[in-house]
């Protein structure tokens, strides 16, 4: 077989999600060793990604929910156009401490009433939440409002994306939030499923029951079994990358993102995440290849929808 062509050109700039960023640190790393071309990955959070992505400082953005109308009205306004491709699943963890002994599982309806803004100076400890539970300080950690997973959390289980209590400890920095709940007895965090299977000798994973009997009777835990079947309800969704139209002119870049979706596939499941099915790379990458412009999820997310069917525009 014939050595890879090797790439040049100048550093791609890459930043975002902290979901995203594990899959996209690896093609990077990847794709220096097999083909020669550098990327720099950052960490800014969805929202901070998309602020730089929108001023036309980096070339790709990652992202765990869909870009919103007034970030494709910043985008816009920049002359900045892009395509949207879906790169894997992840399921949403929620996690307590290992000593909370007597959380088995949660309801959606429970979630609820933990995240809510009306539960902002109400309910402060964990007897709040269920009868029978201890008369323990409920500690809630989760990420920063800039954060996609924030979106879709608030969107998934308050009905609305930011709508939230305001008295919970918010970090961009996941690593910050495991480490916040495995010291502290009363808390409870989420973020995406990756960084629970990177920290499961620290935390406790606490399984959902969403009350839906089609997708699985009773409480079901995130799992790549679980996401990948549709059953870990209603907190599975699909991460993306953002790519500059301007920047796909670039060699480097065209060749970057080629390998994203094709070389890279194997590299989600190696950090945690959870692959397509082959059919959805195959719309994906002829999504790339086509250069379809602009976003398939103006509405924002489209909570339990896959990614075939948001390709397909069902």
């Amino acid at each position: 077989m014939s050595p890879r062509l090797k790439i040049g050109g100048s550093v791609i700039k890459i930043d975002g999600s902290s979901t995203v960023f594990p899959i996209t640190q690896a093609v990077a790393e990847e794709f220096q060793i097999e083909r020669g071309g550098q990327a720099t990955v950052g960490v800014s959070g969805t929202g901070g990604g998309f602020k730089k992505f929108c001023r036309g400082e980096i070339a790709l953005s990652g992202a765990s929910r869909p870009i919103k109308p007034t970030e494709v009205a910043m985008c816009k306004d920049a002359g900045i156009d892009f395509v949207e491709l879906p790169i894997a699943y992840d399921g949403i963890a929620v996690v307590v401490n290992k000593k909370a002994t007597w959380v088995d599982h949660l309801t959606v309806d429970e979630l609820k009433k933990m995240w809510s803004p009306e539960a902002e100076g109400q309910v402060t400890k964990w007897s709040d939440i269920r009868e029978g539970w201890p008369d323990k300080k409920l500690q809630l950690l989760g990420p920063g409002v800039d954060s996609g997973t924030y979106d879709y959390f608030t969107k998934a289980i308050v009905g609305t994306e930011h709508s939230s209590r305001g008295d919970f400890a918010p970090n961009e920095d996941d690593n910050v939030l495991v480490h916040g709940v495995s010291n502290d007895e009363g808390a409870l965090g989420y973020f995406g499923y990756a960084y629970y299977a990177e920290n499961k000798d620290k935390l406790k994973l606490v399984p959902i029951d969403d009350g839906n009997a089609e997708n699985g009777e009773g409480a079901i835990a995130p799992s790549p079994e679980s996401v990948a079947g549709g059953t870990y309800q209603p907190l599975s969704r699909p991460i993306f990358i953002y790519v500059s139209s301007k920047a796909m002119e670039r060699p480097e870049v065209d060749a970057f993102v080629k390998f994203y979706l094709n070389e890279g596939k194997a590299l989600v499941s190696e950090v945690g995440y959870i692959a397509l099915p082959d059919s959805a790379y195959a719309l994906v990458n002829k999504r790339f290849a086509d250069k379809t412009m602009g976003s398939m999820l103006e509405g924002g997310s489209k909570v339990g929808a896959t990614v075939e069917q948001m390709l397909s525009g069902n």
